[in-house]
């Protein structure tokens, strides 16, 4: 009933902030930089997930503490209170007062406020990577590592998370919260084909060869193999799940099986184009709800959508109702279940006078008991636990199969933007010569030259 009833919340949070439909081109809600996902801002819940067990702490019943956070969209992204609560229930000393600083600009606005003198903030939530690192650079949060050690935390549950955030052998931030790609799929599409279903350990041959068969060039009933959105992250980044690699290497010629098979997919109607996309404006929930797409490669966050938009009424559950979700494809040789990730994360501010408090609670968020209040509010936090995705493919719309369910559990997590000094000029490079190569303006090979001349320039530097 508990879980039926969370669904129920969910589904109405949603449809509140969300504006996608079938054969609509808007979608999620949020902000979406060129090569980033909206994971930050498609969220989802209700404040009933206060009620997870909350455990207790060493501070309960001791000396009255107050602690500041910084947040964004405090209104319309339920688990900020959720988590404030039943941090609070459990720790009946400590009271947590939230400052919302607003999405558009949220961390240019908290590097201002930390800036300055007598800032009153002991907790931030970190919403970026390139925000993460101007921070760190202005020693504006302090590293977690003697906490880290002094509690035992375990840094291999974020499935490798912490490594790619690490500065100099140092610390600054935990994740609480994290989406990841997964592969959507229409089951009706393969079911009308005669083709079986995606599976959890695809390589990314197999799924081209997949969404070959599935796909029908008619004209008036084209049904797409796959789609893929216009973020340098739908194709760019399938190279890097082997762990070799990254958009900090400066040398992207492993980019380029991937530009080429998603290009002779264009070319054999097997996907849309980006140059109609780009002109359309058409946005990945309306071409996956349309139900003339059978695969599409996207953040969990969109999983949260499809449930909502399917309950309100919004997607029309004879064409797009059927779907099932599997494990990001990956190249030969890589262990299944490796994926492409963003975090949101928790840090401790150089201003505090309660550094001991802060991190008490930045762990508690970023730890189990955290984990269970973002499940309870259909979102995904930064350790999954057994507890945590059962909690999540409970909720009233999931899919029923056990493949979908199975396709939760990450084995290693590849943020698409790693720490480094100067990830922001890196990202605009790769994002320039993405759209050139999706558009025809130059050739994969020309294209990833001149990711590799002007990056390693900046690396150099």
């Amino acid at each position: 009933m508990k879980k039926k009833m969370v669904s129920m919340l969910l589904v109405a949070a949603m449809t509140a902030t969300m504006v996608a439909g079938c054969g609509s081109g808007s979608g999620d809600a949020g902000t979406t930089d060129a090569g980033t996902s909206d994971a930050g801002t498609t969220d989802a819940g209700t404040s009933d997930a206060g009620t997870a067990d909350a455990g207790t702490t060493d501070e309960a019943g001791g000396d009255a503490v107050t602690l500041t956070w910084a947040v964004w969209d405090e209104a319309t992204t339920p688990y900020w209170s959720a988590m404030a609560d039943a941090y609070m229930a459990a720790n009946p000393n400590v009271t947590i007062e939230m400052v919302d600083l607003g999405s558009a600009d949220y961390m240019t606005v908290l590097a201002t406020e930390l800036s300055g003198e007598g800032s009153d903030f002991d907790v931030v939530s970190i919403k970026d990577v390139p925000g993460y690192a101007t921070l760190v650079q202005k020693n504006a949060i302090i590293a977690l590592d003697d906490y880290i050690s002094a509690d035992g935390v375990d840094l291999a549950q974020f499935a490798g998370v912490t490594d790619q955030v690490t500065v100099d052998g140092k610390l600054y931030e935990l994740p609480f919260r994290n989406d990841f790609w997964v592969l959507f799929y229409n089951k009706d599409i393969f079911d009308n084909a005669g083709v079986d279903y995606p599976t959890n350990d695809m390589t990314w041959d197999e799924y081209d060869e997949l969404a070959r068969k599935v796909t029908d060039t008619t004209f008036g009933s084209q049904v797409y193999g796959a789609h893929y959105h216009t973020w340098r992250s739908t194709i760019g980044l399938m190279g890097v799940l082997d762990g070799q690699h990254s958009i900090l290497d400066g040398e992207y010629s492993f980019m380029k099986p991937y530009y080429e098979m998603v290009l002779a997919e264009e070319a054999d109607g097997v996907c849309r184009t980006y140059s109609d996309l780009t002109t359309e404006g058409l946005h990945y929930s309306a071409a996956f709800s349309n139900g003339d797409t059978a695969m599409m490669n996207m953040g969990s966050w969109y999983i949260a959508t499809m449930i909502a938009s399917l309950a309100s009424g919004e997607y029309d559950s004879s064409v797009c109702g059927n779907w099932g979700i599997v494990k990001y494809p990956h190249a030969e040789g890589v262990e299944p279940g490796s994926t492409l990730g963003t975090i949101t994360g928790l840090a401790v501010t150089s201003a505090t006078d309660v550094p001991d408090e802060a991190w008490k609670f930045v762990n508690w968020a970023s730890g189990s008991e955290g984990a269970k209040v973002m499940a309870n509010t259909g979102n995904f936090p930064a350790i999954m636990t057994d507890e945590v995705i059962d909690t999540i493919t409970g909720l009233d719309g999931f899919p029923t199969d056990d493949a979908s369910k199975e396709a939760l559990e990450v084995s290693n997590l590849y943020l698409e933007v790693p720490y480094a000094d100067n990830v922001s000029e890196i990202n605009s490079i790769l994002d320039t010569y993405h759209a050139m190569i999706m558009n025809g303006e130059t050739s994969v090979d020309d294209g990833i030259a001149s990711m590799n001349e002007e990056v390693s320039a900046i690396l150099n530097q």
